[in-house]
């Protein structure tokens, strides 16, 4: 994150432990363009309006959460007395020169059984519902602080356009990179990007949906994980304000 954040100050003592909790206090600037990428002015956040504060522990077990929840959970491994074979004893004890070997169904064998292997099991596990939600809107505001965010006037199609949506996203810088032939424009287009609109847009979503990178939602369908694996946050203003109006 940036570095104009302020981390809170531990209480004094030889063995107080690092805060991991950032408080945000300065007005935010976003910029606001148009779907030709032609720049509209800024908007003016206040962090208090998204909690104020980022903690990146609390982002981290939301995260966390989330993809355990996502597991299926049906590995499953045979131990020694379910695989196939029999328990005969393969040769005897004593008098074969040979080291001890009892049924080949042992985990110290070719085809045999698996020693503690996984089970199927359920992996899902839930964290208090605010402490979910004030990760989401710390993801939020870490993605204004670290310049990471843009606001789009509109992004209503009459028609689902994949080609228009790609056009859209090509037509909007948002930084340079240095390559072996200079300097070169990086859009949205080169990178992962979250498209947030105030409710669901089916014209918006089945422009968007075939592209790589890209993956539009509704701002009240917001998760902390959802937003900071993309690499850019592009909100409408009609989604912007949803997300102010939630707060």
């Amino acid at each position: 994150m940036a570095d104009s954040a302020t981390p809170t100050t531990p209480t004094p003592g030889a063995d107080a432990p690092v805060s991991r909790l950032t408080e945000v206090k300065d007005k935010i600037t976003v910029p606001v363009v148009d779907r030709t990428g032609a720049d509209k002015g800024t908007v003016e956040i206040d962090p208090a309006d998204f909690g104020g504060k980022i903690s990146k522990q609390l982002m981290h077990e939301v995260v966390l959460m989330y993809l355990a929840n996502q597991r299926a959970g049906t590995h499953h491994t045979l131990r020694r007395g379910q695989v196939a074979g029999s328990t005969k004893k393969l040769f005897r004890q004593k008098g074969t020169g040979n080291a001890r070997a009892g049924t080949k169904r042992t985990n110290k064998r070719r085809g045999g059984g698996t020693a503690k292997g996984p089970k199927p099991r359920d992996y899902e596990y839930h964290l208090p519902r605010k402490a979910v939600q004030a990760a989401t809107r710390m993801a939020i505001l870490s993605k204004f602080l670290d310049k990471q965010a843009v606001i789009i006037e509109d992004l209503a199609l009459t028609a689902p356009k994949t080609k228009e949506m790609v056009g859209v996203l090509k037509a909007i810088k948002v930084g340079k990179k240095t390559t072996d032939k200079g300097e070169k424009d990086v859009t949205l287009a080169d990178v992962s990007v979250l498209l947030g609109t105030e409710k669901l847009d089916p014209n918006v979503y089945k422009s968007a949906r075939n592209i790589d990178g890209v993956k539009v939602l509704p701002a009240a369908e917001f998760n902390c994980y959802t937003v900071l694996k993309q690499k850019r946050l592009v909100l409408t203003r009609s989604a912007l304000n949803a997300l102010l109006a939630k707060k």
